[in-house]
This record gives C-alpha cells, sequence and structure tokens, in this order.
C-alpha cells in the first residue's frame, strides 16, 4: 500500500470519527438550512410571502481533508387557496444529489410534498401547517473505484458485493405553526416539528434487513423583526436527534433594504452568522434583488478535525427565486402563511 493511499485513508477514518452522526445513520445537512425548508420540516412548505418559491443550493464540504461531500439540492413550493375561507395548500418536491469519496459514493432523493394550512384567526396570520414528504432514494458507489488490500496481495477486490446500488421509499410528517408578533405582518415567527424516516427503511447493499435508517427528530423556530423601517433581524434554529446523536445550528442575519420604497426595497443586503455547535461557525451573507435572493456561506471548521483541515471547512451557495402567479394568486388575500 503506497504512502499516498495511507494518507487517505487515515484522513478519511479521521473524517468519519468526527461527524456529528454515525457513517451508517448521516443526513445531507446544509449550513444553509433556512433555504432548505422542506429538507428541514415538510410543513414548513409554503410559509412565505408569494405564490411559488424555487430554491438550489449547492455545498462542496472538506476537500482540504479528502475527496469528500459534494452535496446539491432543488427545492421548489407552489402555494394556492383551497375553499372558501382564508386556508392554503402546498405542493412541492424536493430533489437531492450528494456524492463523496474516490468510490463516487453517491445518494439521490426525489421527494414530493404536500402541506395543509389552517387558519385560527380572521384577522391574522395564524396557521397551524401540517406537512408530509415522501418519495424515491438512491444509494450507490462505483465497485470500479475501490481499493483494497486484497488487490495488492493478488490483484482482486477481495470483497463480495451483493450489489452496488440499492432503492428505498422513504418519509417524513412535520408540523408548524406561524403568526404575526403584532399587528405588522413582517414581524413573525414560526416554529415547527419533524419527524423523518418515520418508516425506517432498509439501508444496507447487503440483504439484512435488520439494518434501517434510524428515524430523526428536528425541531425549528425562525423570528423576524423590524429593528428600523430600512433594517430588520432573522432568526433561525434546528435541533436535530438521530439515533443517539444529536446537532445544533443557530444564528441571526441582519437585513437592510435600500431604496426610496421600504415596502419595496430594490435591494435588501443581509450578514450575519451560524454556529454549528461543536463543529462549524458560518459566516453568510446573502442579496435579494426581488425576485431573485442570493446567499453565500463558508464552513469555518472549529472540530477535532481543525489541526488537520486548517480551519477549513464547506463553501455553499443558494439562489431562490420567489414569485406570484396570475391566477389563482394569493396576492390578494389579506392573510396567509408567510415569513
Amino acid at each position: 500500500m503506497n504512502k499516498k493511499l495511507l494518507i487517505n485513508l487515515f484522513c478519511g477514518l479521521l473524517f468519519v470519527n468526527s461527524l456529528p452522526f454515525d457513517a451508517s445513520s448521516q443526513d445531507i445537512h446544509f449550513s444553509q438550512f433556512f433555504e432548505a425548508p422542506l429538507w428541514r420540516n415538510p410543513s414548513l412548505a409554503g410559509i412565505f410571502t408569494g405564490d411559488v418559491r424555487v430554491q438550489a443550493v449547492y455545498r462542496d464540504q472538506w476537500n482540504t481533508v479528502t475527496n469528500a461531500y459534494k452535496t446539491g439540492s432543488l427545492n421548489a413550493e407552489f402555494k394556492m387557496p383551497i375553499g372558501k375561507g382564508e386556508d392554503f395548500i402546498t405542493t412541492g418536491f424536493e430533489i437531492l444529489n450528494d456524492q463523496a469519496g474516490t468510490i463516487g459514493w453517491t445518494s439521490t432523493h426525489v421527494l414530493p410534498a404536500l402541506n395543509y394550512h389552517k387558519s385560527l384567526s380572521s384577522e391574522h396570520n395564524r396557521y397551524l401547517s401540517m406537512g408530509f414528504m415522501g418519495g424515491w432514494v438512491q444509494r450507490r458507489f462505483d465497485i470500479s473505484k475501490v481499493t483494497t488490500n486484497s488487490q495488492y496481495d493478488n490483484g482482486t477486490i477481495g470483497e463480495n458485493f451483493p450489489k452496488t446500488e440499492y432503492n428505498y421509499l422513504d418519509g417524513s410528517v412535520g408540523m408548524s405553526y406561524n403568526s404575526n408578533l403584532n399587528d405588522n405582518p413582517d414581524n413573525n415567527f414560526f416554529i415547527g416539528a419533524a419527524y423523518h424516516h418515520f418508516n425506517r427503511p432498509s439501508n444496507s447493499f447487503y440483504t439484512n434487513t435488520n439494518t434501517t435508517l434510524e428515524p430523526k427528530w428536528v425541531f425549528s423556530g425562525g423570528l423576524r423583526f423590524g429593528v428600523t423601517d430600512a433594517a430588520y433581524l432573522t432568526i433561525q434554529a434546528d435541533q436535530s436527534m438521530q439515533g443517539g446523536f444529536k446537532e445544533t445550528v443557530a444564528g441571526a442575519m441582519y437585513g437592510l433594504k435600500l431604496g426610496e420604497d421600504m415596502e419595496k426595497p430594490i435591494y435588501t443586503i443581509h450578514a450575519g452568522a451560524f454556529l454549528r455547535w461543536n463543529d462549524a461557525l458560518i459566516p453568510v451573507v446573502k442579496i435579494d434583488y426581488s425576485p431573485i435572493s442570493v446567499a453565500l456561506s463558508y464552513d469555518v471548521n472549529i472540530s477535532k478535525l481543525k489541526p488537520s483541515s486548517y480551519g477549513r471547512g464547506g463553501l455553499e451557495l443558494s439562489v431562490s427565486y420567489t414569485g406570484f402567479r396570475n391566477r389563482n394568486s394569493t396576492v390578494n388575500f389579506s392573510h396567509c402563511p408567510r415569513f
């Protein structure tokens, strides 16, 4: 076994041991978790000002240590009124692709979502939402890129893999509540809880059906309130628990409106930071130029892997579009889910 392979193997083991979840049960996560709402909780679909929202997030992580994660997410939401009251329904989908390592370990998720928003007040934006997301997941790797000790001894891989890919169905359910803080519809908050992998899908390349994906709880919260007529503060937080492992991430961004009309500013510039506890400090900048928003963040590693990674972590870029439809729109509704 050559020196380069030994170094890569050592770094890879160190990387796995430093993760907030063990390798068999870790879910994909984003530092800009607020730009992937369905992945947090399917009941957060539709909680925005508009009828349509499309968001894309790309993450490139740990390349200073090994050929690690490259993760992409695309989600879309379509909100519409239902019935004669102030209830709404949101349909949407989440597509994710995650690639890691030199063997091309790849996870692909295609997850349709449905969320119902029940109005609790005829005077204020107060909604209780119940959402479901479920669909198809595939995991695979490229066996031709696998290197083992047996290849150096006798030229064969020496491992018996019954298959190099498997598929399963996955499901998540969630509930959230969002409301105004006062009479100003721009000052609001939400809280929510989601239960992911409730069907405990099989998670193995072998035929052992006892190896299942651990369910995961995610508790989320967000708060936005005005500081001045031209500025506001947005606070977001998630607490995740999967098996015996936990992850906490929280932070805030300060938004400054630019333009003559503060109700419809030309630009809004956000700056702030988030902390993934015992893992990374995450500075974030974001620019809104309606209907497009672009955000850039970077993980500054503060975990036990910091000496090997030189404090470097993951670069993340997100782009989102939010708008109204011409027909069957919520634009004229006095109350609707928003944040």
